[in-house]
């Protein structure tokens, strides 16, 4: 870690109380950033105090190689992590892996890049020399000890989060699961039990807990300077419509040949291999582009030969309010489009809305000292205006929540009154306004916009400030983007400048993760333990309820220990089902 002399000799901690007043937090993060950036590195290890390195990297397998699972491996810092297996039983996954995503532009191929380019081997031959690929996850973890494995990284399906963390435990893995930590809160607490009897470490994907933006925030709120925060505004609106919905991904036409989408992935190739063909022709310099291009959505095609029935998957028909038939789903649709079904997957507020709701919980934790606060109740909308019967999950929910504020008393007839309101909304066909997160305070309002930029503004007056000019005229112009270290009642952004280049939290997280598996003895745990990722499936998954009965819900303080049987569904924990 790079510490000043003077950071040494005062502590991290004390120097991050320090630079808010004399030294300027916004100052701290910009010298940080470069030296962390320059070295090729993540800001993680300097802002959060864990090593800059480890001894050796962490040998680790990658179970769920599509989309999320892809991007994990993106955020991968060889320094810390070494992959030498994956498992996926899609041809089109275990090529992304390899190769990295070339469909969109180079924003999209550099958070997934792929393990060729991440380890700078030369080819895939190459590649798959240093990595095993396994189809059935159970092989993966079965061949753990000989493969050298010490841990695995989980981004199946949510319904697999479960049995799959246990498994690779049982087998002696440290795990990282993608979100949300389990289907259901049965399975969450059962994967908490069975990390305290291992020992081992088990941490989800909530990557908020490392995104650098979001602890200046909350930083921001703990020194008081939005005053006290009595409502948080939320969403996550996205402008999905039939035809055109990010989640219901093309199948093979073989797979589904009256599917609306059946000749989309044959059309691509068609097109992309005329592409190829001007390019080889002209000698162009897209014709790398174009040959990689070809190769994964041949790669895409493929999954045409996926035998989905014999991994769970699951063919099913939606009928109507009279008994028809209106949608035939074969496993393999199950399998691709999984986001969009119950049982495998949580709908809006698995997906989308368990990050918001974990920001929210982290914010209104900074008004209680850091401790975590439980939700008091949830109400709940969701519907389905857009879609037709293709699927089960809602196009839309809408949500209440009620926090205890600081001094909360539930026996009190005036303190029971002091509670903070959070209302999120997650929509489709229409993305107006994007994803984001508004926190009001008696003093100000902190707007964060897409996890890339946050606006803090020292009144309620959100609207551009009239300042003078050089040539002595009025003008008009935006809030500022720095913070006026008088305290004046300027508008303020917080440390947008000094935040540019730094990930997400997906490395930091990562990194953090293999550097407390080399250093047991540590006093530096994981951000998203057992605990804090049971919090946030107990919010989303209640949320469902709620919005699926049409019901407000009272949160019980059992459903969020791991130790409770209490759940909300009802059922109680019970390991002998993984025997």
């Amino acid at each position: 870690m790079n510490l000043t002399p003077e950071e040494r000799a005062i502590g991290i901690e004390n120097f991050r109380a320090a630079v808010g007043s004399k030294l300027m937090r916004r100052d701290f993060l910009h010298k940080s950033a470069q030296q962390g950036l320059a070295s090729g590195a993540g800001l993680g290890a300097y802002y959060y105090g864990y090593g800059d390195s480890v001894k050796e990297p962490l040998r680790i397998g990658v179970i769920g190689t599509g989309d999320e699972g892809s991007v994990l491996l993106g955020a991968i810092n060889p320094k810390f992590i070494q992959v030498k297996a994956i498992s996926d039983i899609r041809p089109y996954s275990v090529h992304r892996a390899f190769h990295g995503d070339w469909y969109g532009d180079s924003d999209l191929l550099a958070i997934r890049p792929g393990l060729i380019t991440k380890y700078e081997w030369k080819s895939e031959d190459e590649a798959r020399k240093n990595v095993k690929v396994y189809g059935d996850y159970h092989d993966l973890i079965n061949n753990a000890k000989p493969d050298g494995l010490e841990a695995v990284i989980i981004a199946l399906p949510l319904h697999l989060h479960a049995s799959a963390a246990i498994a690779a435990m049982k087998a002696g893995l440290h795990v990282l699961t993608e979100k949300l930590m389990g289907h259901s809160v049965r399975e969450c607490k059962e994967m908490a039990r069975v990390a305290d009897e291992t020992g081992l470490y088990l941490v989800t994907g909530h990557q908020r807990h490392y995104n650098v933006l979001y602890d200046n925030a909350v930083y921001m709120i703990s020194r008081g300077v939005i005053g006290d925060i009595h409502h948080i505004r939320a969403q996550w609106h996205r402008g999905n419509l039939p035809g055109s919905d990010s989640w219901q991904q093309p199948l093979p036409q073989k797979s589904k040949p009256d599917d609306p989408q059946a000749e989309s992935l044959a059309k691509k190739l068609k097109s992309w291999q005329g592409q190829l063909d001007a390019a080889k022709k002209a000698k162009d310099k897209s014709l790398a582009q174009w040959e990689k291009r070809v190769a994964q959505v041949m790669a895409q095609i493929a999954d045409e030969a996926v035998e989905a029935e014999k991994f769970g998957y699951e063919a099913k028909e939606i009928k109507d309010g009279a008994g028809k038939v209106v949608y035939k789903v074969p496993a393999i649709e199950e399998l691709i489009r999984w986001r969009l079904w119950n049982r495998t997957g949580g709908g809006l507020m698995a997906e989308l809305g368990s990050h918001q709701l974990d920001a929210a919980s982290i914010f209104i934790a900074a008004m209680h000292d850091g401790k975590k606060q439980y939700p008091l109740n949830v109400a709940a909308a969701g519907n389905r205006p857009i879609f037709p019967p293709d699927r089960d999950v809602e196009d839309h929910v809408f949500c209440l929540f009620e926090f205890p504020a600081p001094g909360y008393d539930a026996d009190d007839p005036v303190d029971s009154m002091k509670k903070i309101g959070v209302a999120y909304a997650s929509i489709n066909g229409n993305g107006f306004g994007g994803y984001g997160e508004t926190v009001f305070g008696t003093e100000g309002t902190l707007l964060l916009e897409r996890e890339q930029e946050a606006l803090l503004y020292r009144t309620s007056d959100t609207l551009s400030k009239i300042r003078l000019a050089k040539d002595g005229k009025n003008e008009k112009r935006p809030a500022k983007i720095e913070l006026n270290d008088a305290g004046d009642e300027v508008s303020a952004a917080v440390g947008t400048q000094a935040l540019q280049g730094i990930s997400r939290g997906y490395t930091e997280q990562e990194e953090h993760w293999a550097w407390c598996i080399r250093n047991p003895d540590n006093d530096l745990p994981p951000h998203c333990h057992p605990k804090v990722a049971l919090t946030d499936a107990v919010i989303a998954l209640t949320t469902n309820m709620a919005a699926r009965e049409g019901q407000r819900i009272e949160f019980k303080k059992e459903w969020f220990d791991p130790k409770s049987d209490e759940t909300p569904e009802g059922d109680k924990p019970d390991l002998s089902r993984y025997a």
